[in-house]
């Protein structure tokens, strides 16, 4: 009943979004699309009963440019750490979330970046505009390196596309433990569950000392440091 009450409420501020939409179109200005969409967020944390803990927020600079990186367990995860992360953070979604009305024009003028993983060179061509973003608008991405959500809970393999991102970019990445959400709405399920989520942000790590060819040594640090505040993956 909860999930069924924040679709309604979500669809009603889909349509009230498109005034703020209009004006941040003709301005060029998307900050309060962000805000606007950081509010709606924790609106629906509320309404669906779920409690956070969070832990490490200390170990972000909010005038640095980071790529976060988190294990992925629902589809909690992405609006959670959006709402959480206290800067202005972007994300790669894949295109077809792109087709949503209203909601798929907010997310362009916002600065989302579509990505088509059926096209051979379609993940180069994102990392290429979200590396843009980072050294000329000086935002933040939230990237999950296992590509997908977890069928099982358990942390996957990491894929390389978030890794270039970073060192393309020379962003520092801020790897992200998550807790929870996959006993509230795990993969397949509609309805979401009360309950708690907890959400541990690690120290950066920098990248300048990393290339393509010692890429491979990156990702097993950033996986080892999130898999470290993972209770059943420790």
């Amino acid at each position: 009943m909860r999930t069924l009450i924040l679709l309604v409420i979500y669809g009603l501020l889909a349509i009230l979004l498109v005034p703020v939409l209009l004006f941040c179109y003709l301005v060029r200005y998307s900050q309060p699309l962000v805000l606007v969409g950081k509010w709606a967020i924790r609106l629906g944390q509320r309404i669906l009963g779920i409690r956070l803990e969070v832990s490490g927020l200390e170990n972000v600079d909010k005038k640095a440019s980071y790529v976060f990186m988190a294990n992925h367990l629902s589809i909690i995860d992405g609006p959670m750490l959006f709402m959480l992360i206290p800067q202005s953070v972007r994300v790669i979604l894949k295109k077809e979330v792109f087709r949503i009305p209203i909601i798929a024009q907010a997310m362009r003028q916002a600065g989302f970046i579509p990505v088509d993983r059926k096209r051979l060179k379609g993940g180069k061509e994102s990392i290429d505009r979200a590396s843009r973003h980072i050294k000329e608008k000086g935002c933040s991405f939230l990237i999950f390196p296992e590509g997908t959500r977890s069928r099982d809970g358990k942390l996957q393999p990491f894929k390389r596309g978030g890794f270039f991102l970073a060192l393309a970019s020379l962003a520092p990445i801020v790897p992200v433990s998550i807790e929870g959400t996959y006993e509230l709405m795990p993969r397949g399920s509609f309805f979401a569950k009360k309950g708690k989520v907890r959400a541990n942000f690690h120290p950066a790590v920098p990248v300048e000392e990393f290339n393509r060819g010692t890429l491979p040594h990156l990702i097993e640090r950033v996986r080892d440091i999130i898999r470290s505040g993972l209770k059943d993956e420790s």
